[in-house]
Parts: structure tokens; sequence; C-alpha cells
């Protein structure tokens, strides 16, 4: 026979069942509500002038496409060797649980967490006015890369202490080094976390709009000829054709925008299980 007790438990768990459910519809119809009215708006006006055209009498995104693709190139370059190295470190070469790799983590989740605005502001105050780079896409590139870092190296470090200790020790055992068992064994079996976490950190840069207002000068008319003129981002052209009387062009972009981080976020889940399979057949 069910207790008082019993019936109780069995109530309070379907109650937080419930609401459970009712959390998760909830954000489901709120995003897909979003998706639906910027793919109503804005898809009627994507069309070869705005993706492809020379920015003249009407706007263009080509601008936008060059400072983006600079943007994650000159970001990664410096953010990826940097936070893959502190990951390695944190986890190869320091003891786990000590003192030292605790705080460590806590910066790195505290930075994780800073609005980006922030960032912005110490790329200004840094690269535009103390080192003189003035509005340009080497200075807002540089400033995303530390915004990015953290998320490297948090998601790489999760992917490093998710490989098996057994295997470090069976390199061990057959007389390799600890470099080449790093290189060897540890980063082939988490290749698919690292990948994960730099796709997603480039669909980080390419959604991002508070730091870029700030560093690169949001130049939407020309493409950049080089890493020191100023530019623009997908990001930044929405803000400007909305603020500048191009409500249409903004809501095309944002359909543009929207098109390209699902399909990086879908890169990464499906790479993500590729890498994941190669590990268990070289397993």
């Amino acid at each position: 026979m069910r207790t008082k007790a019993h019936k109780r438990q069995v109530l309070l768990y379907s109650l937080c069942k419930l609401i459970s459910l009712g959390a998760l519809g909830f954000g489901l119809i709120a995003l897909i509500s979003v998706m639906i009215f910027i793919l109503i708006r804005g898809l009627p006006y994507v069309n070869t002038q705005l993706l492809f055209g020379e920015y003249g009498a009407e706007p263009s995104l080509m601008p936008a496409f060059a400072g983006t693709f600079y943007l994650i190139i000159i970001a990664l370059s410096i953010a990826t060797p940097i936070g893959i190295g502190s990951a390695i470190f944190l986890t190869e070469y320091t003891k786990t649980n000590s003192r030292f790799v605790q705080v460590i983590r806590v910066a790195v989740e505290t930075l994780a967490g800073v609005p980006s605005i922030v960032y912005g502001i110490f790329g200004y105050l840094v690269f535009v006015i103390a080192l003189g780079f003035r509005y340009s896409i080497i200075g807002g590139g540089i400033t995303v890369s530390v915004m990015i870092l953290p998320l490297i190296v948090r998601s790489v470090e999760e992917s490093l202490l998710a490989v098996p200790r057994s295997l470090r020790e069976g390199s061990f055992a057959l007389g390799a080094s600890k470099v080449r068992t790093i290189f060897s064994v540890v980063l082939p079996c988490a290749a698919s976390g690292i990948v994960t976490s730099l796709i997603l950190a480039t669909g980080r840069i390419m959604a991002e709009s508070a730091v870029l207002l700030l560093t690169i000068g949001m130049v939407v008319n020309r493409v950049p000829q080089d890493f020191t003129s100023p530019g623009t981002s997908l990001a930044l052209n929405v803000f400007y054709f909305g603020s500048h009387g191009y409500p249409n062009q903004a809501a095309a972009t944002g359909v543009v925008l929207l098109v390209l981080v699902m399909a990086i976020n879908i890169l990464a889940t499906v790479l993500g299980k590729i890498f994941g399979k190669g590990e268990l057949m070289n397993g």
C-alpha cells in the first residue's frame, strides 16, 4: 500500500515534470516565434544585390562578409593556440584539485560571464586609443579573441578531462614521453570537443556586435582593404540598417545571420559525432 509520504512524492514529481514541460514549451514557442518573424520579414528581401552586389544605391552585405571573415581569422588565430595551450597546462601539468587551478577556473568562468560591452570598452581604451590602432579590423579581432578565450579554455579543458586516465598511463607504460602522450593520445581523443568549441566560438564571433561597435568603426559601404582598415560585420549591419532607415535590409541581414549561425551549430554537432565515432573506432 502506498503511504501518504509516497503519494506526496509522486505528486511533487508530477508537478515538477509538468512545470519543466511548460518551461520547455514556452521557450520553444518563443524561439520559433522569433525565427518565424525574422524569416517572414526578411526573406523576401534577400536577393543577389544584397548578398553579392556592390554597395551603391542599394545596400550590400559584401563589406560585412569580408569584415566578418577577417575577424574570424584574426580572433581564432590568436585565441586557438593560447586557449588550447592553457587547457593542456591546466589538465596535464597541474594537479586538478589544487588551489592554483581552482583560482584559474573561477577567473576563466568569471571572464566568460562578463558582458560583451565590457570587452568592447577594454578594446576601445587599449587598442583604439592607447595603442593607436584607431578603428580597425585588427583591433576588433584582438578584442574578440580576448572575449572568446575563456570559452575555448573551458571547453577544451572539459574535453581533455573526459579522456580516460588509463590511456595516458598506457602510453607512459610503453615508454612515451609526456609531450608525445599529449599530442599522440590525449589531443586526438579530445578532437571532437576541441573542434566543436572552435566552431561554436566562430558562431559567437559572427553574432557579436557590442564589442565591434566600439573597435572596428562600422564602415558598411566599402570592403576593408586590409586588417588595419575600419570595417563592419553582419551583426553590426543589422544595427546599422535598422537605425538608418533600412528596416527591410536589416531583417534580411538577420535572416542571413540566423542561417549562418544555425549552419555553424549544425556543423559543430555533425563534426562532433564524426570525431566521436573515429575516437571509438581507434579505441
